[in-house]
């Protein structure tokens, strides 16, 4: 209880530091351009939401950071912070030790189960010998890509630019199953294609150096009052309960993990 005192008090303490230290210029966000429901997805406006797009807004007012949303190509998208096209990466990025070679990342802000998804009728598990000779898809420069080439040895790994064309090859049979993170395909499993073509093989086994603990902030090395910042933001939004109204909105469980 002192331990979860003394933790609160630091971050009262660091937002009372930086209030009124607004930047200069807006951060500008980074997040895959190709839409990732139900963490961020255009509405028929054009307009960016969803859980992720909602809690980007809480993490900016807690942290009073002015910011502009910057959809970029998921796999040029460690090379548009490192070029400072971009100030941050806040779309569904695994921390990862690959990834911490190049950049740096807050602390986690979800962290949810890697799954593996297949077609009805098809007897396999989440296991190296229940994919063996199997075609699975997976999307191009992710954790699910590097965890499938690394563990499923003996399956054919499909790597595609966005979820939406795995899922569309995984109804018309074309794969046999994909690998993802399991609130991200939940919604396709919820669709009528979804719960018509697919189901839930199993979670696969843990392997942090690929899957990382969680979600965090991407941030360039050396931007250390920004993590700060965005350390204490998401800290606050924890604790104000904030981050729980939010993801209430989206999920009936609790998103943070562990």
């Amino acid at each position: 209880m002192v331990d979860c005192l003394k933790k609160l008090f630091l971050v009262i303490l660091m937002l009372t530091v930086s209030a009124g230290m607004v930047y200069a210029k807006p951060v500008r966000i980074g997040f895959s351009a190709e839409p990732y429901p139900p963490f961020y997805a255009p509405d028929a406006s054009g307009n960016w939401t969803g859980w992720e797009i909602d809690i980007i807004k809480a993490v900016c007012e807690a942290a009073n950071l002015d910011y502009v949303l910057a959809p970029t190509a998921w796999d040029g998208i460690i090379p548009a912070l490192i070029s400072r096209k971009i100030d941050m990466i806040m779309g569904s990025m695994s921390i990862t030790e690959a990834r911490l070679k190049s950049i740096d990342f807050s602390d986690k802000y979800y962290n949810t189960p890697t799954v593996v998804v297949g077609a009805k009728g098809l007897e396999f598990d989440a296991t190296s010998e229940g994919l063996k000779g199997k075609i699975i898809g997976v999307q191009t420069a992710t954790v699910h890509q590097a965890y499938a080439s690394k563990h499923f040895p003996g399956a054919q790994i499909k790597e595609y630019q966005t979820q939406d064309e795995i899922n569309q090859d995984l109804i018309s049979g074309r794969i046999d199953a994909t690998q993802a993170d399991s609130l991200a395909i939940e919604a396709f499993l919820l669709s009528d294609e979804g719960k018509a073509c697919c189901e839930f093989k199993g979670t696969v086994a843990e392997d942090l150096s690929i899957l990382g603990p969680g979600v965090g902030v991407g941030l360039r090395k050396g931007d250390d009052e920004l993590k700060a910042r965005i350390n204490a933001a998401i800290a606050a939004i924890r604790a104000n309960g904030t981050y729980d109204r939010i993801t209430k909105k989206y999920f009936s469980f609790n998103i943070y993990g562990k």
